[in-house]
């Protein structure tokens, strides 16, 4: 797959299926060597370019520091770069951050938008992940567990109920030591992130706007997606059976945003939509 040049950085992306455009774009840390992109359910639906943020995966790690508005040029430019006017937006968790700023910065370039299980900011901010470099890492492992799902029971069959085989490849995961210059680039992000701030500007979202929130979501807390769509214009709110990952445990999930991001007539302005869905549905 290909990289392209943006705003400095030799930006990797991956490119898949046919249909309206869509741009991904993922939470911290994220790394499409481990995100399995090509298995993306958006992939049947839309023409769907996933990328590596600055900092992070086969995308330039450049000296810092980084900020939310220069992450939403970057999600602009490789939206020009693919030769699209404009696109639907999906933006998960850092993601979502990205997003809404690139929502607020760029509005002329999103279709339609969603945010999954993320923050406005400000004084509904999402959990400060950089600060979890003070601990040792099975303590911050142990806090990471916790804040992805409120029901989190390490003795448990299932310690995080949905995540089934996902949990221990999880698990893993965090426990890996990362390689010096992508330690470097993660810490930049979060740092960014710790910055991040839009609560006074969401009155500026013009796109028409899904919020997916976990109901046991402690990083993006229930309140702070409530609070999103108080604040957009046109904009309501679905709440899964899950956490900060309900996308995985909820398999209603990705089937409601690839409904609204297709226009369906179900998504009225004004439906909040805070009703729980559920998992079987």
């Amino acid at each position: 797959m290909p990289s392209i040049g943006i705003n400095g950085l030799d930006c990797y992306y991956e490119r898949y299926g046919t249909g309206p455009p869509l741009l991904n774009i993922s939470g911290s840390g994220g790394d499409l060597r481990r995100a399995k992109p090509d298995r993306s359910p958006l992939n049947k639906h839309f023409d769907v370019v996933h990328y590596d943020q600055r900092g992070l995966g086969r995308t330039s790690i450049p000296a810092g520091p980084y900020s939310m508005d220069g992450y939403a040029d970057d999600a602009a430019a490789l939206i020009a770069a693919m030769g699209w006017p404009s696109a639907h937006v999906v933006g998960t968790s850092f993601g979502g951050m990205v997003a809404l700023n690139l929502a607020i910065r760029h509005g002329e370039v999103i279709d339609r938008l969603v945010l999954n299980c993320t923050s406005p900011g400000g004084p509904l901010p999402s959990f400060p992940l950089h600060e979890l470099d003070k601990l040792d890492s099975e303590a911050a492992i142990e806090v990471k567990l916790g804040l992805l799902d409120s029901r989190w029971n390490p003795g448990a069959t299932e310690p995080i109920p949905g995540l089934g085989p996902f949990y221990d490849l999880m698990i893993e995961r965090m426990r890996a030591t990362p390689e010096s210059e992508a330690a470097r680039g993660s810490m930049l992000q979060l740092l960014a992130r710790a910055d991040h701030d839009v609560s006074t500007g969401l009155g500026r979202v013009a796109a028409p706007t899904l919020v997916c929130a976990g109901e046991y979501d402690d990083q993006a807390p229930l309140q702070n997606s409530i609070a999103l769509v108080d604040g957009i214009p046109d904009a309501r709110l679905r709440v899964f059976q899950g956490g900060h990952l309900f996308m995985i445990q909820d398999r209603s999930a990705f089937a409601t945003m690839i409904d609204f991001l297709q226009g369906d007539a179900s998504f009225e302005l004004g439906d909040q939509g805070l009703g729980t869905a559920g998992a079987d549905s």
